[in-house]
């Protein structure tokens, strides 16, 4: 296809052009499907069963928790090994663990410290490999396309998040108490999705980092990156801080609808709920990849952050679960929004020697810090749950302040000179 007659550079549909990208987005998408099956059904299950959301919260912290201390291990090996065997290794570990979490669940009383252990184990594995399967992204498309990739990747984890707490929460409610197993055991099934794409596809196996530090100096080559370049550091520290003041609640969802809504955590209703933030969120990736593609992702972070609150303020204050749906939607649109813009930013600026490591903190930041918000509000979401998500509204308008795109831009500009080292 020439490119007089093809989509434009750096949208969604340019990047699906390539091969190797279309296999493993459509195999990791089919895995993160099974992800987020077993991520909605775990928080309900664990509600149920205890009717603690302290429990709840500790068991989302397990779950991505490791994100946080581990990503960096992760990124360091990223950079210096075989990505496909790392990334192959961390998904077959995570299924293994997964299926035991089925076995624990199928028990007529389930052991929770079992279970605690082994989400554990599971966040500990994603840990590890997400880094890899960051860095991999930008090499299955040329870096014209790389806006459309970001946004695809971020689309699909929407949408995933769409399709797995609806078959998840169908099945929970419809298979009586072996529900949440056979969903843990389904999970279990779909990481071989990722497998096969991942030794399908054709991508850079080695990034050829050559690390020069050695022992915890080499784990923490990130943070000096991060450190030299002011653009870098202040799309992580921004990310960071969005993610464990302002996203937290995400982790209490059960909470949220079980307090706010009166909605049973284990219902359809519950799923729905979940569903209509993720189909919310897609729109929101796809609107950057498609309808702002052309512009410049950093000058639509300020509207993004006070859509955001104004949503999030919306939210923590209705009480009718039809009017929730609705606003839980728009509000994963601008959550979603702010993300894909940040990840194409960051990911556009990187060179490839370095993305593994610097990715790390990225995972990091998203992943591993909502849980640590949500481990530290878990507390007082029984009773205060609007309260938690009050916090969250202020400060993404204190980031919202803090997004000058003028700035940024500057600070983007510090770096072009310098060498990509080591």
């Amino acid at each position: 296809m020439s490119r007089g007659t093809g989509p434009r550079p750096g949208t969604a549909q340019a990047a699906l052009r390539h091969r190797d990208f279309r296999i493993i987005y459509l195999c990791t998408f089919a895995s993160n499907i099974g992800t987020w099956m077993q991520n909605v059904v775990l928080g309900a299950f664990a509600y149920k069963v205890t009717g603690n959301g302290a429990f709840v919260s500790l068991l989302y912290f397990c779950q991505l928790g490791p994100l946080l201390f581990l990503s960096m291990w992760g990124g360091v090996l990223a950079d210096a090994l075989d990505r496909r065997r790392l990334l192959v290794s961390a998904q077959v570990a995570q299924g293994v663990f997964s299926l035991g979490l089925a076995f624990a669940a199928f028990a007529p009383d389930p052991p929770l410290g079992m279970i605690t252990g082994l989400v554990l184990a599971v966040g500990i594995a994603n840990a590890l490999g997400a880094p890899g399967m960051s860095a991999v992204l930008p090499t299955l498309v040329p870096r014209e396309d790389l806006t459309g990739a970001v946004a695809l990747t971020s689309i699909q984890m929407n949408l995933s998040r769409v399709v797995g707490p609806a078959i998840g929460g169908v099945l929970y409610a419809v298979l009586g108490t072996e529900g949440a197993a056979w969903v843990f055991a389904i999970n279990a099934a779909t990481y071989g999705f990722a497998v096969v794409g991942l030794l399908w596809a054709t991508y850079p196996r080695r990034a050829d980092g050559r690390i020069a530090e050695e022992g915890l100096r080499k784990v923490l080559s990130g943070v000096r990156i991060a450190r030299r370049d002011p653009y870098i550091l202040q799309l992580l520290l921004t990310l960071t801080s969005f993610s464990f003041f302002s996203v937290t609640f995400v982790g209490i969802m059960p909470q949220i609808a079980q307090n706010s809504f009166g909605i049973d955590p284990k219902s359809w209703q519950y799923g729905v709920l979940y569903a209509v933030f993720g189909i919310g969120a897609a729109l929101g990736a796809t609107s950057v990849g498609t309808l702002l593609a052309e512009r410049e992702k950093i000058s639509m972070l300020r509207t993004g952050f006070v859509a955001f609150a104004v949503l999030l303020t919306v939210f923590a204050l209705v009480s009718a679960p039809t009017l929730a749906y609705v606003v839980v939607a728009v509000l994963g649109g601008a959550y979603f929004h702010i993300i894909t813009c940040l990840s194409t930013a960051l990911q556009q600026h990187l060179a490839d020697e370095e993305r593994g490591r610097v990715m790390a903190l990225w995972i990091m930041g998203f992943g591993g810090t909502v849980p640590l918000g949500v481990l530290v509000a878990g507390p007082f979401t029984d009773h205060y749950v609007r309260a938690v998500m009050l916090v969250g509204v202020a400060w993404a308008l204190v980031l919202a302040w803090w997004s000058d795109a003028g700035r940024l831009a500057r600070k983007a500009t510090v770096r072009e000179d310098a060498p990509h080292g080591n």
